[in-house]
């Protein structure tokens, strides 16, 4: 498991709705206002904004809450598919 986290890496975690995934935008490291909600950041202890894979929701998440994920699969065309099977 690892703690610190940087801008780019791919991450996973458990929601309400099941496992997501997403990719760190930005760390947070200070007390930060969020959809209405205050979100106590330090350096020690920071938090992290993500955009989800599948819905690309922002949400604010604390590191212990984060996994590190492998980079999702890029999606090939349906073109190119139909070109390679024939």
């Amino acid at each position: 498991m690892r703690k610190t986290f940087n801008v780019g890496d791919p991450v996973r975690w458990n929601s309400e709705a099941g496992r997501a995934s997403g990719v760190i935008i930005k760390k947070i490291t200070s007390h930060t206002k969020f959809k209405r909600c205050t979100h106590h950041a330090s350096s020690e202890s920071p938090q992290f904004l993500i955009r989800s894979d599948k819905t690309e929701h922002v949400a604010i998440h604390k590191g212990t809450a984060l996994r590190l994920a492998s980079a999702p699969a890029k999606k090939k065309n349906k073109a190119a598919r139909t070109k390679k099977n024939g």
